[in-house]
């Protein structure tokens, strides 16, 4: 099963917005892949105001939450693996969640992990021809090879 943490970083997220309150990201800066600005983390760790005044562009999606924000005036983007949230809480009175601390990948069994789904392998040609353009031959089946797709008013 895909990991409920995005899930319950999103659900909070709204929650926190229908209460007219200010979301706020704990994230674990030293985590692999974690784009934060270095200067503002502290233990390790950055908080991050995740308001719509305060963004541009949030995503937060499976896999990575990310968006843009300005640090003193500075604007950088910010890109997070969804993992690395240690907690989502309101700036006003603190309530939201936290998240048991986050597995870092090992170098030996998570980075062969997108290699263990299915592989891509090449079509083979069954009939026996050349692609198009290999045998020179343009005059091929309907519509391959000639420019693009094609529309055919019908009344």
């Amino acid at each position: 099963m895909t990991s409920s943490k995005p899930y319950l970083i999103r659900a909070i997220y709204e929650w926190i917005l229908d209460n007219r309150m200010t979301p706020h990201l704990v994230v674990d800066a030293n985590y692999p892949d974690a784009s934060v600005p270095q200067e503002f983390v502290d233990g390790g760790r950055i908080v991050l105001n995740i308001s719509p005044g305060a963004v541009r562009g949030l995503v937060i999606g499976n896999d990575w939450i990310q968006f843009g924000a300005r640090f003193n005036g500075v604007a950088r983007e910010i890109m997070a693996p969804s993992e690395a949230v240690i907690g989502i809480f309101t700036r006003e009175n603190g309530q939201g969640m936290v998240f048991p601390d986050p597995h870092y990948p090992s170098d030996e069994t998570d980075a062969q992990a997108p290699s263990d789904g299915p592989a891509l392998k090449p079509v083979e040609d069954s009939g026996g021809s050349a692609p198009k353009g290999e045998s020179g031959d343009d005059s091929g089946g309907k519509g391959k090879g000639r420019g693009g797709p094609t529309l055919k008013l019908v009344k």
